[in-house]
Formats: structure tokens, C-alpha cells, sequence
């Protein structure tokens, strides 16, 4: 395409036919590369359920234009891809039914992705910032000789995006140029597009069935009651203020429950063997914007707030008055946090 500069220089030379507004217009206008653009979003499911916390993908991918595709695999997965094929703003799901890939093991995942994307010739390539996305998107990526961009929160054009560095005391712009865009993206800056209004095609997608070079073994999931972390609209936190694993579960779990939030947990807390490791809250665990956060014994380290410091209202109870977390927190209590809490977690039960 000519620049604007070079285009006038033609158009203003006498020996040269000047080009008709047509030809500029419908070749080279900002609604025909708007047709080119074409994303796919990689929508996560476990044991026949699609996650909905994946469905942020799609609402990124509207952000940068052009047509949407979502892809799935695992076994069993026709019910899974109708119910994707429901989420309002996607044209298409592509499916892969192979046990294979129930489990989203990345060495084996990426393969199989790489072959679809080029297969449709897609533009930008979009998942959560989870830990089955950064785990699979760094591999694809390798796999299209591209750069990923990891963590973004805001998308200022097709192929310019805005993510947090530092922990997040920094934001950067960054650009790519490269041909296919590999993204992960926050997803308590892109709310979950809507389940329901949309009319998508299935089609099956190819599967490589390359030889697996990872197996899954077993695993332990811990269960629980409680709201999700990672989407709960109220979290409660505990540090290492709470000084072991009893102590945490006797303050923080009956606050958790008189509340109806989810349980979090400091890395502190977490290394220390008070919480599970799927509780962290902070730059190295699960990054939240719930409506209330409240952190309990928590000092406020910078590596925590990345984690948390989107939330709409943050309170915080410390004994420490010069702790850090009190300088982001909306609402705070001096105090300890052994006859506070207790009493606080008494009069919501009563209230």
C-alpha cells in the first residue's frame, strides 16, 4: 500500500493517471482490513463443561475486529462446542474429539492447535492468562516463529496492546508486527462474553494425532464449597499473621462462610503451609477484581497487590499501622486480627 505521503507525490505528478477514489477505498479502507482480521479463541473446558472464565477470550477478540472462531477439544466434546456455539459474537467453533486432549497437556495441545491455525489462516490467536494458557501459548507460539504477549489488559488497535510490567507499577504499549498475534490475556480486564444470544456452526477440526510426549498420571484437586477464586465477587485473604495452618482456617474460613466469599491466601501463607497453593493471590498466583477484597494479615507487598489491586472495595485489617497495604486499601482496621476478626465474622453472621 502507499503511504499518504507517497500517494501525493503520484497523484500531484503530471505524467502520471491520477488514482480514482475507488480503487483506494475498496482495496486499502479501514473496513476491507477489517474483513482480513480473523481471531481464534481458545475456550477452555474440564470433564465435559465449558469454562466460562475462558469466554473473555471472545470478548478481547471483538476488541480487535474481523471475524470470530472458538476451538475446543477433548472427549466427548459435541456437548461442549454447543454450548459454545451459543456465546454471543462467534461465527464458528472448531472441534477436536480426542481423549487425547482432555487433560490440555500443552506439549501435546500445541501441536494440535498449530495445525488449525493455519489451516484457517488466523490472525490473532487469543487464551486466558491461566495456567493452561500460559502454559500452551508460549509452545504455539515457538511453533509460528512469533512472539507472544502475555497479560494484556487493553488492546488499542489489531496489533497494538497494553499490558502490565513490573509488577504492575508499569504499563507498557507494545506493537507487533509479527503475521499471527499469540496473546494471553487478563481476565479481569475483559468481562466474559454472554453465554447465550449467539447461532455459531460446528466444524470439526483436524487433529495431527501426532505421539504423545507427555502422559497424564494423576492428579489431587482440592474441593470446596465456596465460590471460586478466580471469579468470586467477594475474597477474603489471609497472610502469615495468622501464624499457621489452624489459626488460618479457624479465623478466615468462618469469615469466608458468614460473607459467601472465596479463600485466598498471601505466597507467604502459602509457602508457609497455611493455605493451599491454588489460593495464592499475587503476581505468581491468581490475579482478582472481586467487588470486596479483604486481607487479613496481609503487609501489602508489591508482588501481592499486582494481584488484587483492581478490586472495586479494599479492606484490610492489620495490627502493623505503617503496613503497605494500607495505602491502597479503601477501608482499613489497626488492630489484631485474633480478637477482630472473630468479632467482625460474629456480627455479619447476626447481622
Amino acid at each position: 500500500m502507499f503511504s499518504a505521503a507517497r500517494r501525493t507525490a503520484l497523484t500531484g505528478a503530471g505524467s502520471l493517471p491520477r488514482p480514482t477514489t475507488s480503487v483506494f477505498s475498496s482495496r486499502f479502507s479501514p473496513s476491507a482490513y477489517q474483513r482480513l482480521l480473523s481471531s481464534l479463541a481458545i475456550l477452555e473446558q474440564r470433564e465435559g463443561k465449558l469454562n466460562h472464565g475462558s469466554l473473555s477470550a471472545v470478548t478481547a477478540a471483538t476488541k480487535i475486529g474481523g471475524s470470530i472462531h472458538g476451538f475446543v477439544a477433548g472427549s466427548n466434546i459435541k456437548p461442549v462446542a454447543e454450548e459454545a456455539a451459543k456465546v454471543e459474537g462467534v461465527e464458528k467453533i472448531i472441534a477436536v474429539d480426542n481423549a487425547a486432549y482432555d487433560k490440555g497437556l500443552a506439549e501435546n495441545y500445541a501441536p494440535l492447535l498449530v495445525e488449525n491455525i493455519k489451516k484457517g489462516g488466523y490472525t490473532h490467536i487469543i487464551a486466558g492468562h491461566t495456567a493452561f494458557g500460559k502454559s500452551l501459548l508460549p509452545r504455539v507460539a515457538a511453533l509460528l516463529d512469533s512472539q507472544q504477549i502475555s497479560d494484556i489488559t487493553a488492546i488499542e488497535s489489531e496489533n497494538t496492546f497494553v499490558r502490565p510490567i513490573y509488577a504492575g507499577n508499569a504499563i507498557a504499549t507494545v506493537e507487533s508486527s509479527d503475521a499471527i498475534k499469540v496473546i494471553t490475556i487478563r481476565g479481569t480486564a475483559f468481562a466474559a462474553a454472554e453465554a447465550t444470544g449467539g447461532s455459531a456452526a460446528v466444524e470439526d477440526g483436524v487433529d495431527p494425532k501426532i505421539e504423545p510426549t507427555s502422559e497424564w498420571i494423576s492428579e489431587n484437586l482440592a474441593t470446596s464449597d465456596r465460590p471460586d477464586l478466580a471469579t468470586a465477587g467477594k475474597v477474603v485473604s489471609g497472610g502469615r499473621g495468622l501464624k499457621s495452618k489452624e489459626e488460618f482456617d479457624r479465623v478466615m474460613l468462618p469469615l469466608a462462610d458468614s460473607l459467601g466469599a472465596a479463600v485466598g491466601a498471601s505466597r507467604a501463607a502459602v509457602d508457609s503451609g497455611y493455605a493451599d497453593n491454588s489460593l495464592q493471590v499475587g503476581q505468581t498466583g491468581k490475579v482478582v477484581a472481586p467487588q470486596l477484597y479483604m486481607a487479613v494479615g496481609i503487609s501489602g507487598a508489591i508482588q501481592h497487590l499486582a494481584g488484587m489491586k483492581d478490586s472495586k472495595v479494599i479492606a484490610a485489617i492489620n495490627k502493623d499501622a505503617d503496613a503497605p497495604i494500607f495505602q491502597v486499601a479503601d477501608v482499613g482496621l489497626v488492630g489484631d486480627l485474633f480478637d477482630k476478626v472473630p468479632e467482625l465474622t460474629e456480627k455479619l453472621k447476626s447481622a
